[in-house]
């Protein structure tokens, strides 16, 4: 079996590096397809496969010059449809394009779970003239962004309306998911499918709660707190998911509500976890998230994979402004926390930071690990605290 993997990632994502850095150390050939030009040849010097995520079929069709492949795993939304794409030509293992497809619309994947008989709020695609008949709370999603990007509470119609506009102004797109508010707490899961069967990796505690207006995520620790009845519901839940989606092989990240009721679906991706979260993840002996899902690509069998001893947590530093980034203080204080392995600031001086539901990335991550996930909870607040980040308002432009 060739050990060259085939990895479609966004050229802005961390996680190539990542990946290609586990590449390195299992001495497997990892080739690179990413958006960029086809015009001008290899600006990065990484040689690259170009390919244009929304238009995918040229670029799919000049991947079997770069074969034969081992295997296929993909970063980001975009990137894991055109990965579906790209194995069903290549005839590597992976979920099917439709599968993919309809873990990135919103509304789709809202109707694939009704349909298998999984709870589901009321939600409908919504027009901004219908405001007044709306049950609420009330949720309004973009259909195809991730990260809670775009997503807003409204109590009212007046809120409605407000979110709506803020909504189609930030994707330009006049459809808009609006749902019933779910109450409960947030959970997260990571894990592998292989011929339709879930494997959890990790299940995840969201501690902060999550009410809105608006969504930002912050804190991940696990192993979760809750009991292993919570613990095997949501795994249950997340396996009647993926068959309603007809997710059959890869990574997946599911996040899910828990109240009263049971577990609510809020969506299921598949790919992994984003960002540089995914470094919170360490497996018995010593092997990364990436470094499971590259072999994972080349159908090995994994089902004896555990997450390492202990507890461990990764938070993302939410933005608490718009602004210019221009520096940050008590960085070296942060990392003295017990239990912090890392604090590691993602943003640029210079760069412009929007707070969600507009911006699309956060300042940074802390990583903390430790005996129990509630020292791990208090390391990652507590290193959070010794930040001060500067950022200078933009002032707006006159004309």
């Amino acid at each position: 079996m060739s050990k060259r993997v085939l990895l479609i990632a966004s050229t802005t994502g961390y996680q190539a590096r990542v990946f290609a850095e586990a590449a390195r150390r299992m001495g497997l050939e990892l080739v690179l397809a990413t958006d960029r030009c086809h015009v001008l040849e290899d600006p990065w010097g990484d040689d690259a496969v170009p390919l244009r995520f929304e238009e995918p079929a040229p670029g799919v069709a000049a991947l079997s010059a770069r074969g034969p492949f081992g295997g296929i795993v993909a970063v980001g939304d975009r990137p894991a449809c055109v990965a579906g794409h790209a194995a069903a030509s290549l005839g590597l293992r992976f979920s099917s394009p439709a599968a993919v497809e309809a873990t990135n619309n919103k509304f789709l994947a809202r109707e694939r779970f009704r349909a298998a008989g999984m709870p589901v709020p009321s939600f409908r695609l919504a027009r901004r003239g219908t405001a007044d008949e709306t049950r609420y709370p009330c949720v309004l999603k973009p259909l195809g962004l991730s990260g809670s990007r775009g997503v807003i509470r409204a109590d009212n119609p007046a809120e409605f309306v407000t979110a709506f506009d803020r909504i189609t102004k930030l994707v330009q797109d006049p459809q808009v998911l609006v749902e019933d508010f779910i109450p409960g707490r947030e959970y997260a899961l990571e894990g592998l499918v292989t011929e339709g069967r879930l494997q959890t990796l990790a299940l995840f505690d969201k501690p902060d709660p999550l009410n809105g207006p608006f969504f930002e995520e912050t804190i991940y620790t696990t192993p979760s707190r809750e009991p292993e009845a919570v613990e095997r519901s949501i795994r249950e839940m997340t396996q009647r998911a993926l068959s309603a989606l007809g997710l059959t092989y890869g990574p997946v990240h599911a996040e899910m509500r828990v109240n009263d009721e049971g577990v609510w679906m809020l969506e299921v991706a598949g790919r992994p976890i984003g960002g540089l979260c995914s470094r919170v993840l360490r497996f018995d002996p010593d092997a990364s998230l990436e470094e499971v899902l590259l072999l994972h690509s080349l159908g090995e069998d994994l089902s004896s994979v555990k997450l390492a001893p202990g507890a461990h947590g990764v938070m993302m530093i939410p933005i608490p402004g718009a602004g210019v980034y221009t520096g940050v203080d008590g960085l070296e204080q942060a990392r003295r926390v017990p239990g912090v392995e890392d604090v590691m600031i993602t943003a640029k001086e210079g760069q412009m930071m929007l707070p969600l539901p507009d911006g699309a990335s956060y300042l940074g991550f802390i990583f903390a690990r430790g005996e129990t996930t509630g020292r791990v909870e208090a390391a990652l607040q507590e290193s959070h605290k010794c930040l001060g980040f500067h950022l200078l308002r933009a002032l707006p432009v006159v004309r």
